[in-house]
Parts: C-alpha cells; sequence; structure tokens
C-alpha cells in the first residue's frame, strides 16, 4: 500500500505548489519553536543552507513522530547575504532595513527539504536561488512599501516575488519553486523512487 503524504507545513504557499503538482497529501504544521533551534545554530556559525536543513529536519521528524507509517515532508528556507541570515521583519522600518541592505547586491535563498518516515530522516535536499536586488533609493523602498503594507513582513526577505516585489530585481538565478520555499522536481522525483506516487 502507498503510503499516505504528508506536509509538516502550514504555509499557504507550499500546499498550493503541492496541489497544483496533483498530490494528494494532508497538512499538518510541525509543534516546533523555531527561532529556539536556530539561535544555538547561529551563534555556533553554521551555515544558513545547514541552518535551513536543521530546520526542515526537525518539522518532518515532529509531524512524523505523531503519524506513524506516513511520509512526512519538512520544508524551510532561510536567506543569506554573505554570511549573514535574515529573518522576517519585525516591523514596516525593519522591512525598510531590509530592503536597503539588500539594495544592489545579490543575495540567496537556501531551500531545505526533508523527508521523514516513522521518526527516522530518509532524505534530505537543498536547493539554492540567487537574487540581484537593483540599486533602490531610500525614498523608493518607503513609496514601495506603503504599496504592500503588511504583506512585506510576511516573508524573509520583506518581499514577494508574485506580487509587486517583482519590481525590486535585476536578476533572478534558480527556478520559482525554489524561490517559493520547497523545491518541487527533486522533491517529485524523490517521491517516485520511493514509490509514493505514479512513476
Amino acid at each position: 500500500m502507498t503510503p499516505k503524504l504528508i506536509l509538516a507545513s502550514s504555509s499557504p504557499f507550499r500546499r498550493m505548489l503541492m496541489q497544483n503538482a496533483g498530490l494528494a497529501f494532508e497538512a499538518h504544521a510541525a509543534h516546533i519553536d523555531e527561532r529556539a533551534v536556530e539561535a544555538p545554530l547561529e551563534r555556533e556559525g553554521v551555515t544558513p543552507d545547514a541552518v535551513a536543513l536543521v530546520l526542515a529536519k526537525a518539522k518532518a521528524k515532529e509531524v512524523s513522530d505523531r503519524f506513524p507509517a506516513c511520509l512526512v515532508i519538512g520544508s524551510d528556507q532561510t536567506m543569506s547575504l554573505g554570511p549573514q541570515t535574515f529573518h522576517k521583519p519585525k516591523d514596516m522600518a525593519d522591512a525598510a532595513n531590509h530592503l536597503g541592505v539588500l539594495s544592489g547586491k545579490t543575495h540567496r535563498l537556501n531551500s531545505a527539504i526533508a523527508i521523514a518516515y516513522d521518526g527516522d530522516i530518509v532524505w534530505e535536499h537543498v536547493s539554492h536561488a540567487e537574487l540581484t536586488m537593483r540599486s533602490l533609493g531610500a525614498d523608493f523602498i518607503q513609496r514601495h512599501l506603503k504599496r504592500v503594507g503588511e504583506k512585506a513582513l510576511a516573508s524573509v526577505g520583506a518581499y514577494q516575488l508574485e506580487g509587486e516585489g517583482l519590481q525590486l530585481f535585476s536578476r533572478i538565478d534558480g527556478d520559482y519553486f525554489t524561490i517559493l520555499g520547497l523545491p518541487m522536481l527533486p522533491l517529485l522525483e524523490k517521491l517516485r523512487e520511493l514509490g509514493a506516487i505514479d512513476g
């Protein structure tokens, strides 16, 4: 019998990507304190992509412990500029600061996935995307944030590429799914390998 698929996430974007790919699955949020997991790793100087992977595995394992005999997909994404890891902006002033720091530079999105079965991690993967933001003036940043409003606080970079945030960029290297935080192509390949979806 094919094991049931579970997405360990409450993210509407990740659910949408799975639904659009025609996958039958349930979604259950992982009960972990992401900041508590992340903080010691960052203090130890763990790389941003390794942080994303630790979080993805923690989410997959926590949900897998509650749902035995299911394939549980955990995912997480970090954003980095050199060695600096970014977190979701706390308020609009913080969002403006994010955009000011990223202006004219290339930052990286690190999207990790892990699959757990019966509490054990059976597969893990990290994909990257490189995004180059055009040079933004402080006045433009304020006007942009006024237009997009609170949505700027919903993502780590203070932008949504699927919306007006696209206007902030001059170059994007990486696939759409990695940018949205769930690298679908390697995930689908692994699910076919595991016999979880029709190959």
